[in-house]
């Protein structure tokens, strides 16, 4: 998995994928460092949303819970955010995500068909 991260984050850093994929950044949990993860373009204005592929396995979701100050680029540079695990149903949030951006429809079926613990994600996103 950290191989297709690499290659995700390399990808969108370049432009491709822009439209469907953004980036998160956490901070370390233990290493207090910046880590970056692609993740599901869910932006809508001005709060990010994310749904999980593995949930409180995956090391950014982690990261979040210890510190939910984060970072997102998608497409339009990096804002800050706060972000929060809130109780909500993945599979609607998946749909509403495809019906803001239908280009996001391949990483949305990814997601829900590999996921293991969908959580869903709320980023408050700053100016």
């Amino acid at each position: 998995m950290r191989l297709i991260d690499r290659v995700a984050r390399a990808a969108v850093r370049v432009g491709l994928g822009r439209r469907s994929t953004a980036l998160i950044e956490t901070t370390g949990r233990r290493s207090g460092k910046s880590r970056v993860t692609p993740v599901t373009n869910g932006l809508d204005g001005d709060v990010f949303w994310i749904v999980t592929e593995h949930g409180h396995k995956a090391n950014y979701v982690r990261n979040i819970e210890a510190n939910p100050r984060v970072r997102v680029n998608a497409g339009r540079g990096w804002r800050t955010g706060t972000a929060r695990i809130v109780d909500d149903d993945p599979e609607a949030r998946l749909a509403q995500i495809v019906a803001l951006n239908p280009r996001a429809r391949s990483n949305a079926d990814i997601v829900r068909n590999t996921g293991t613990e969908n959580l869903v994600i709320r980023i408050d996103l700053a100016e």
